[in-house]
């Protein structure tokens, strides 16, 4: 099984594609809303400190009676790496990384932090966070639907349509010793790991560039790493087809489906 994980700020729609690329090759893939996002629950204490993550995540792989490998973006990749260095994990056979490493280029995290917190008062219609997203990821061509964004959002009472996570969310890295902390324990997290692992890397990528590059690749025992040309940070919404190609192939390897 594959167990698919978004980034902060996504829900579990963002695999759609690749999800259904994975059950085409005849594998089991299930994609979570995380808590604080999408239809999952808001924590009550708004509590989002990766390491909670890694513990929700724990309770589903232990539900799980057969081999997983989990794909994590941003966010989702960092609770996947405590999860598997600090939850035991014991059927996690592999691991996918996807344009995040444990310590990732500041300045590309505060370009996605600086997106999050705009338009926290919600926005007027579709058109609007179209024009967000946009001006966020100017490459990506924008939709020529807009309907299809509203499963990112909520209808608020004031009819205004709100991103479909937690506010609250964005106090986790508020501060720079926050960031170093978190990214210091999780960098310890990832040389604990032992399991093959992949890194699927942006080519366009400010938040996993050649400098964090180094010292992520000093700190995993089996990496292979995948770049894919012409993609920013979002890479599985930017080029689909190349990530998903390069997730099967990693799947042939660690995970292959059995003959019939």
């Amino acid at each position: 099984m594959v167990v698919l994980l978004h980034g902060g700020g996504q829900t579990r729609h963002a695999w759609a594609g690749a999800v259904r690329h994975l059950a085409g090759a005849g594998y089991r893939a299930l994609s979570l809303d995380l808590r604080g996002h999408g239809e999952s629950d808001w924590s009550p204490d708004g509590d989002y400190h990766p390491e909670v993550f890694a513990g929700d995540l724990a309770s589903i792989l232990r539900q799980i009676d057969k081999p997983v490998v989990l794909v994590g973006a941003s966010m989702g990749g960092a609770s996947a790496i405590r999860a598997m260095a600090h939850h035991g994990a014991e059927n996690v056979v592999a691991l996918v990384l996807v344009d995040i490493v444990p310590k990732p280029a500041r300045e590309g995290v505060r370009k996605v932090t600086q997106f999050m917190m705009r338009n926290l008062d919600g926005f007027k219609n579709l058109e609007e966070v179209a024009d967000a997203v946009a001006a966020y990821n100017p490459n990506r061509p924008r939709p020529s639907d807009v309907n299809g964004l509203r499963k990112n959002l909520r209808e608020g009472e004031d009819g205004r349509f709100y991103w479909h996570w937690d506010p609250k969310l964005l106090s986790m890295g508020d501060s720079e010793d926050k960031l170093d902390r978190m990214e210091h324990e999780t960098a310890l997290a990832m040389e604990k790991i032992a399991a093959p692992c992949l890194l699927v890397r942006g080519g366009e990528s400010d938040v996993v560039d050649e400098a964090v590059m180094e010292d992520f690749k000093r700190r995993v025992r089996r990496l292979e790493v995948c770049e894919v040309r012409g993609a920013g940070h979002m890479v599985a919404g930017d080029k689909n087809d190349s990530f998903n190609d390069a997730v099967i192939a990693f799947l042939a390897r660690h995970l292959p489906v059995p003959s019939s």
